[in-house]
């Protein structure tokens, strides 16, 4: 008979801890992810470039700003944005909201979202 891996449990435990304390995101890092949001979109209120101000984003109603012309798909999809409904749509905008007009391929590493979160929950208060 096979004796059970002791290390296994402490090792498992760590992962988790990291990870969880990864999910968070980091401000700095997500600060520096922002430069290339920074093209289209401004954390200012106000502030519309190519797309709207982030200002506010969070528990907003998606496509509702009035001073941006979204795209009806955008306007209909019902998200809500928080954390999580912008972790889904920058991981892959055109699979969140097919036909949006965000012109963004995505971001697909989820640590570089979570940095970006953070940054935005920070900044666009």
């Amino acid at each position: 008979m096979r004796r059970p891996i002791r290390c296994f449990w402490p090792l498992a435990a760590l992962l988790v801890m990291t990870g969880a304390a990864r999910a968070g995101g980091d401000t700095a890092r997500g600060e520096q992810r922002f430069v290339d949001c920074a093209a289209c979109h401004a954390p200012q209120p106000g502030v519309a470039n190519v797309g709207p101000s982030l200002t506010g984003i969070f528990g907003r109603k998606a496509g509702t700003l009035a001073d941006f012309r979204y795209s009806p798909a955008l306007k209909r999809s019902g998200i809500t944005w928080t954390a999580e409904t912008l972790d889904t749509f920058l991981a892959d905008p055109q699979k969140a909201v097919p036909n949006n007009r965000m012109p963004y391929a995505g971001m697909p590493e989820a640590a570089d979202r979570a940095d970006l979160i953070a940054y935005l929950m920070k900044a666009v208060k």
